[in-house]
Order: structure tokens, then C-alpha cells, then sequence
């Protein structure tokens, strides 16, 4: 029965990520009411409990058991994005017996080993499954409660959450000793109006997102971080692709470079992190660019990134709330730690964001701390929330399932190690037609890069 679903959808506090998961949360229950059945139970996960960990799903668990052990018989989990056809939804998980250990959802693999995954499976990493969030994945009940049982005596290790639907996976599998993922050909991510999906019991309706106009080229200052021994193989990758795209860019170094033109801060370049570099970006850029620029960007040197499309995803954002924005990362969220924006893939920020941290006293523990994970303390600490994006990639495009990229227009990627990366960006993030053709979505020639 349909009230025997729990669905969770993966929300964020972000106002226009909280209000597309309420849409999704009445769009569910209308389609329930509209059958004249009980209405299921629709949670949004960023309001659960003010667990910081909430987004990792796992520390979940216990309360899912407690309270939906006995009345229930699946957890459905999805993203914003995910839409879900309930009619549809009901036939595919009748056709599992629920009193059994499921764990369905569509299968990504990798396609070789990748540093993302800590090179797991290495002989072959095809044979591990791991469902894409995307289309949505469930769990039955004897599963969760399973699960629950097994935290309770073996807390979560409280070390970094880096890629979740591949980590819960993993810990599901236990080795070998629990469930394999289930593939459910009705869990898709196709488009909505592609005609593909009949049978589908979910699509995925966004590839990029954009609110009315992109904001203005002059809206968006870039800083990106680099530092002599690099000024000369990875600055010209950034002239040759996205430097044009950028009205307001600078480069900040250990070394003042007119060729470039590079600034030096003042803060020499540290091998194990740059803590000192990006607080001295936030306050340059609070104190000496235009007080009218609201958005700032922080790449590296060897990030290729699309402004042209990060400037239709800020225009869903109200810079007037402290916004940090990019790809989530946690660490020890198991025991109360922080989520963080990884830096490869670029860290963005609203003006309001910047002025609310530099008013804080919060800042580098040492000047070579990593400047990413001291951000994500120290906005965790002041109750900003971290905003992720899946557009943003901290690794290269051949580190992803290509099925899982298939559904994206990225923003960025990052490293220059064994590609091409001019042939990478105008491969995956250069504008061209697609981008014209109405919003829509239309096939990349992308080589196995």
C-alpha cells in the first residue's frame, strides 16, 4: 500500500533547494490523494533533527527503524529533482517481497579504478554497483532495520564522506555479507518529456538549472589561485579556454608576474594547504572589488570551469543570503564534525556569505591549513549552510560513470593529470549550440576523455 512508502526526499536548507523539495513533497501527495489512498509520509532530510550529518543518510537509520520499523515496508529515497510517477512507483516495488533485504536503485559503476572511490575494486571496479540518487533508490524495511542494528554496535567511523551513493553502497554490502544494489529499470533518469520513459516510475527533470535570466557577466568576480612553478604550464590552459568568459578575473600567486598579471599577496605558497591564500582573497575581495559584485568564485589553477553556465545556476540563488555553494564533502560528520565545499571544483560565494564570515572570528587555525575544510568549520559554526551542487567536480570526467554525467550540464572539473585539459573543456564545458537550443539537452560528441 501506498502508505507503507516512506519517502525522503534529499533537501537542502538553501531557499531554492528547500522550495523545489516542497514542491516535490506536494507534488507526491497530490498524486496520492488524487488515487484516494491513505497519503504516505513525505519527509524533507534538512529538517530532520539538526543533524549536521543528515545528508549522509546513514546516521538516519536508527530513528528510521524506531519509527517506521513496524508500520512500513520501504524507504524511498530521492533528490529535488528526482520526479517520481506514484502509480508506477507502487507496481515496481510490489514486484519485490518485502520481507525481505532489498536495496534497489539504477546501477552506476566504475569504468576503471578512480582516486574518488580510493581506487576500489581495482581488478575489476565494474562489478560494484552503486545506485545514481538521481532516479531514486529505496530500501525495504527489514534492510533499515538491519542497518540500524549494526550502527548501533558499530558507530560510523568519523573520517570523510566524499562521494555518498558509493560509500552507503559499500556499507550496505559489508563485504560481501549483505545485499548487492537490486538494478530497477523503472528507476530512470531519463527527461521527463523524453519518449523513453513509459515505463519509468522516476525521471530527473533538470540538467542545469537557471531562474529567468543568467546574472551578468560583471556579477561575478573570479579569483583564481596559483603559484610560480605553475605560472607556466597551467595559467595558459586557463588563457587558451574559460579566461575569456570571465569579465572580473585575477590571479593571485606567491610571485607578482606582469605578463600575466599575477598578484602576490604576500603569503608564501605552502605545500599542504592554502588557509592564508583564500582568507586573503575573502578580505580583497570584500575590501577592494566593487561592493556591487555579489557573487565570488575560487578556483585553482588546474580547475576548467564553465562561467557561462555558473552564471545560469547563480541566477537561482538570492545573493542576499549567505550562500556557499560547489561540491559537499563531510568529515567526521559520524561524530558531530562539519560538511565542506571541495575547492578543486571551484567554491563559490555570496557577497552577504563573505561579509558574515570575516565579521566571525573565525579563521585559519595555520596559514597551511586546507582553506576548504577550515571554510566548511567555520560556516558550520556560524549556521550557514553548505549548499551542493553535482555539477561541480573535484576530479576529472573519465573519474565519473559516464551514465552519471549523462544527466548533467557541468559547471567544472578539475586536475590536468593524464588528459588534455583544453580537449576536456571544449569537450564538456566550452559553450556551443547546446547550450541555445532552448534549454534543452542535445548529444555531446565526447570521446572517452
Amino acid at each position: 500500500e501506498l502508505k507503507e512508502i516512506v519517502f525522503i526526499i534529499q533537501s537542502q536548507r538553501n531557499s531554492f533547494h528547500s522550495k523545489r523539495a516542497e514542491d516535490l513533497k506536494r507534488d507526491i501527495l497530490k498524486q496520492a490523494a488524487d488515487l484516494g489512498k491513505e497519503l504516505p509520509t513525505v519527509l524533507l532530510i534538512h529538517q530532520m533533527d539538526g543533524l549536521e550529518g543528515a545528508w549522509t543518510i546513514l546516521p538516519l537509520m536508527r530513528d528510521f527503524s524506531v519509527t517506521y520499523g513496524r508500520n512500513s515496508s520501504w524507504i524511498f529515497f530521492c533528490e529535488e529533482d528526482t520526479r517520481v510517477q506514484v502509480v508506477k512507483l507502487l507496481e515496481t516495488l510490489r514486484r519485490f517481497d518485502r520481507s525481505k533485504e532489498w536495496f534497489l536503485g539504477k546501477p552506476l559503476y566504475d569504468e576503471e579504478s578512480t582516486i574518488i572511490h580510493h581506487y576500489a575494486f581495482a581488478e575489476n571496479p565494474t562489478v560494484f554497483k552503486f545506485p545514481d540518487f538521481a532516479a531514486g533508490w529505496a530500501l525495504s524495511i527489514p534492510l533499515v532495520n538491519k542497518l540500524a542494528k549494526k550502527l548501533k554496535s558499530e558507530p560510523l567511523k568519523s573520517d570523510f564522506t566524499i562521494d555518498l551513493k558509493h560509500e552507503i553502497a559499500l556499507y550496505i554490502w559489508q563485504k560481501g555479507e549483505g545485499p548487492h544494489l537490486t538494478p530497477v529499470p523503472e528507476f530512470c533518469t531519463d527527461d521527463v518529456n523524453s519518449n523513453k520513459v513509459d515505463h519509468c516510475a522516476t525521471t530527473f527533470s533538470n540538467f542545469l538549472p537557471l531562474c529567468g535570466e543568467p546574472v551578468k557577466k560583471e556579477d561575478v568576480f573570479v579569483a583564481v589561485k596559483t603559484c610560480q612553478k605553475f605560472h607556466g604550464d597551467r595559467i595558459p590552459v586557463v588563457k587558451q579556454t574559460w579566461e575569456r568568459e570571465a569579465a572580473l578575473i585575477e590571479y593571485y600567486s606567491d610571485y607578482a608576474d606582469t605578463s600575466i598579471p599575477t598578484i602576490d599577496l604576500g603569503i608564501p605558497n605552502m605545500d599542504r594547504g592554502h588557509c592564508g591564500k583564500t582568507f586573503a582573497i575573502l578580505e580583497r575581495f570584500l575590501n577592494h572589488s566593487s561592493p556591487r559584485t555579489p557573487w565570488l568564485v575560487i578556483v585553482d589553477d588546474d580547475t576548467l570551469i564553465s562561467i557561462f553556465r555558473l552564471r545560469k545556476l547563480l541566477s537561482c540563488y538570492d545573493p542576499n543570503e549567505p550562500v556557499f555553494l560547489g561540491e559537499r564533502y563531510g568529515y567526521g560528520l559520524g561524530t558531530g564534525g562539519y560538511s565542506y565545499i571541495t575547492g578543486g571544483g571551484g567554491m563559490v560565494f555570496s557577497r552577504t556569505a563573505v561579509q558574515k564570515l570575516l565579521a566571525s572570528k573565525c579563521r585559519c587555525y595555520s596559514m597551511d591549513a586546507p582553506d576548504d575544510m577550515v571554510l566548511g568549520m567555520c560556516f558550520s559554526g556560524l549556521g550557514i549552510p553548505i549548499t551542493h551542487s553535482p555539477l561541480f567536480h573535484q576530479a576529472r570526467p573519465m573519474d565519473y560513470p559516464k551514465d552519471y554525467l549523462s544527466h548533467q550540464i557541468p559547471v567544472s572539473f578539475h586536475k590536468h593529470w593524464n588528459i588534455d585539459p583544453v580537449k576536456v573543456y571544449f569537450t564538456w564545458l566550452a559553450p556551443n549550440t547546446e547550450e541555445s537550443l532552448n534549454g534543452k539537452k542535445v548529444g555531446y560528441n565526447r570521446e572517452d576523455l
